[in-house]
């Protein structure tokens, strides 16, 4: 609905005026069925918002009705891969092809691909083995409080070198 919204990019602008940042540190998500409901409004409106800064991603993907040609047209810099396909990647030979397809495809695109749902070790291996820029799931991090932050990301710079390490298994 905000896509519909006149003054989305007035609000953003205003929001962020004294933010001391590059906009493009800002993604907004966008799903394909906001897309799907005014095609040319929405364009328009994204257009506007990149010509602001912002880091715009399709989210969900592949659990829309967008097609192709659409995706190719859209002023978005990132595609998120929708948890549906990601969480038994590690296990169903169907959901590698669709997801190592989709991140070929949407590195062709000049995409960055961001993958949801990565509940184990096994499935980020496999996405970073592909090329998967960004990943979200429970196995990287829970949800965190705004408050608890800093004291998570320190935590979780221990187990960098795990998440980030080569799996001897996959390399080439």
């Amino acid at each position: 609905m905000d896509l519909t919204w006149p003054a989305l990019t007035r609000h953003i602008t205003e929001t962020f005026r004294d933010w001391h940042h590059d906009l493009e540190r800002i993604t907004l998500e966008v799903t394909e069925s906001a897309l799907m409901e005014d095609p040319e409004g929405a364009m328009a409106t994204l257009n506007r918002l990149r010509e602001l800064g912002v880091t715009l991603s399709v989210d969900d993907f592949g659990t829309g009705y967008s097609s192709l040609s659409q995706l190719r047209k859209l002023p978005v810099q990132e595609l998120k891969i929708d948890k549906s396909f990601v969480l038994k990647l590690d296990c169903e030979p169907q959901d590698q092809l669709i997801v190592r397809s989709t991140i070929d495809m949407a590195h062709g695109l000049g995409l960055k691909v961001v993958a949801e749902g990565i509940e184990n070790l096994a499935t980020w291996q496999l996405l970073r083995h592909w090329g998967c820029n960004l990943g979200q799931g429970f196995y990287l991090s829970r949800p965190v409080a705004p408050d608890d932050l800093p004291e998570t990301a320190r935590s979780l710079a221990t187990r960098i070198g795990e998440l980030t390490q080569p799996n001897p298994e996959y390399s080439e």
